[in-house]
């Protein structure tokens, strides 16, 4: 039984993981006349990026009943893709004046679906080669709304070197009026060009350099540099100058308590709650939980941005989403490790809460992340989209979490809370708690959470607009040294943030700074989904339950991980 367990995991893993070595290795070389595939994909509202549908729900041209899929991969899947071979004749290196796909008879109902899409601009996406092309499937008549015209002629312009596949290009043409009880002939035509244009540079074509590469996308860089030389300053400036005499006094033996009681007495602000500031938070299963899983992120993000620099994943279909699953796989030992180790330090001990502490890390994100899904996935299936994740997906999805992520997070758990020792704070905590006087209003830990996370969302919001760009503007994002610097910045700032506030806080002679801190840092995901609603109405023309359901589900996702991750 192990060993059947065994076997259908790590094949569940070789499925997973082929599409990424196989995108890599292949070198796409053709023999003369060779036949080249065309695949369709899908087809949508172009102003709503997330709401397409299976190429075949408008009634195109069937080539047979038995439709020939291509799997490629976990994220191909969760991107709403589905390659379907559309049989169309293509052999390397020979032209096709012009040949007819099919005559396609219009009825009431064919005529309806064609208009309708039509006028809500819907665009399709074939692969040749696995290089993308796009089209419109119709137009409509400017003078007059009720009249649609269907392209019923596909001219496919390829580009080669030698014997690979470096450029495809799509042009539509021959418009005919939508009209029932018409027949239109689907026809279409191939001509190969030679080119110099290298295999390693053929997609370049689709990467929108004067976008990404703008003055104002280096200009954001420089400022957020200047932001973490000023904010490191700062907290230079406290910690040398202000605590560090008195971080050595404080941290006396308990024989010396007598002396530091009498000078406590001379003293005001953070220094009278050195008794009480290393007491246990409330909810510390949640809190560590919530640590460990920012840890764990952060260092995820890392790692995906470090893959994406060496190995140029956006060139293949899925390949970021697949990686980052594969990823928070295997990198939630160390989200069980911090949590571990932050709970044992601040006393937490054996039995349930222990118990709860380790299934806490290693759910928490992915339910949070499966609810929201859950809810999108309903939506989609009603309206019948691509975007809907088949069950056998989400079978996958679910192995990868149940036998790999959740056993290392229980792992880490476990290691973390022996390894991190006994709590071994420089300050003795004292038996009552101290009680917390009232402070001016700008001295609250709401007021300090909230204003936490505006400076580092001042570090990021101008790479935001280009990642928010790139996923609902159909641009390739390929920056990640841009995202590398905007991330480790973003990083700096939120530590420096959160400890400043964490001073102010503890100046107020308020010593529940841990979730202060925490939602200081988190509070940042606050100013980055208000910067995404702001952007779906200023920078985007998406209409529609469907697409705003997704949007800002999306959105909401991302950013439960950002404020995590900010921690």
């Amino acid at each position: 039984m192990a060993s059947a367990a065994g076997a259908a995991f790590a094949a569940i893993t070789l499925l997973i993981l082929v599409p990424l070595t196989a995108a890599s290795d292949s070198d796409h070389k053709y023999q003369a006349a060779e036949p080249v595939t065309l695949w369709v994909n899908k087809v949508g509202p172009y102003n709503n990026p997330q709401e397409t549908y299976n190429y075949y729900s408008l009634p195109f041209c069937h080539a047979s009943e038995n439709h020939v899929h291509k799997w490629g991969g976990l994220g191909e899947v969760l991107g709403g893709n589905e390659l379907i071979d559309s049989q169309i004749d293509i052999k390397f290196g020979k032209n096709v004046d012009k040949a007819t796909i099919c005559s396609l008879d219009l009825d009431l109902v064919k005529a309806k679906q064609l208009s309708d899409a039509i006028e809500n601009s819907y665009w399709f996406e074939f692969f040749i080669d696995d290089l993308p092309l796009w089209g419109f499937v119709g137009e409509a008549d400017r003078n007059n709304d009720n009249k649609y015209f269907l392209f019923t002629h596909k001219n496919i312009v390829i580009r080669y070197n030698g014997n690979q596949i470096i450029h495809v290009n799509l042009t539509q043409e021959s418009p005919k009026l939508i009209d029932v009880n018409k027949a239109l002939d689907m026809t279409y035509s191939v001509k190969w060009e030679p080119t110099n244009i290298t295999f390693a540079h053929r997609f370049d074509v689709y990467l929108d350099y004067p976008f990404f590469e703008h003055q104002i996308h280096w200009f954001s860089i420089f400022n957020s540099f200047m932001m973490v030389i000023f904010l490191t300053g700062l907290v230079s400036m406290i910690l040398m100058r202000t605590l560090r005499n008195d971080y050595a006094k404080y941290a006396r033996d308990d024989d010396d308590i007598e002396t530091l009681e009498r000078d406590v007495n001379e003293e005001s602000g953070w220094k009278l709650v050195h008794g009480d500031v290393f007491r246990p938070p409330c909810n510390l299963v949640l809190l560590s939980a919530l640590v460990g899983i920012g840890t764990q992120l952060a260092a995820l993000i890392l790692l995906v941005i470090l893959l994406a620099i060496i190995g140029m994943l956006y060139i293949g279909r899925g390949a970021i989403v697949t990686t980052f699953i594969v990823c928070y796989a295997l990198t939630s030992f160390i989200s069980g490790y911090v949590s571990g180790a932050l709970y044992s330090r601040h006393g937490g001990g054996a039995g349930k809460n222990w118990i709860k502490a380790m299934a806490m890390t290693a759910s928490l994100f992915p339910f949070m992340c499966f609810g929201i899904g859950l809810v999108l996935n309903t939506i989609a299936i009603f309206y019948g989209s691509l975007a809907a994740i088949p069950f056998g997906t989400m079978v996958v999805v679910f192995i990868l979490w149940a036998f790999i992520s959740f056993p290392l997070a229980l792992l880490g758990t476990v290691v973390g809370r022996n390894w991190s020792g006994a709590p071994n704070n420089p300050c003795r905590v004292k038996t009552i708690p101290r009680p917390i006087p009232e402070k001016k209003w700008y001295l609250t830990p709401s007021v300090i959470a909230l204003m936490g996370g505006l400076l580092p969302f001042g570090s990021i919001f101008i790479e935001m607009y280009f990642v928010f760009t790139s996923f609902w503007n159909y641009k390739v994002y390929y920056v990640y040294g841009f995202m590398l610097l905007v991330f480790l910045i973003l990083i700096i700032v939120t530590i420096c943030v959160t400890i400043v506030g964490t001073y102010f806080l503890l100046n107020a002679e308020n010593y529940h700074w841990q979730w202060t801190s925490f939602f200081s840092a988190a509070s940042t995901a606050v100013y980055v989904y208000l910067y995404s609603i702001y952007y779906y109405h200023m920078k985007t023309k998406m209409s529609g339950f469907f697409q705003t359901s997704f949007y800002f589900g999306y959105t909401l996702m991302f950013c439960l991980g950002l404020g995590t991750l900010c921690v």
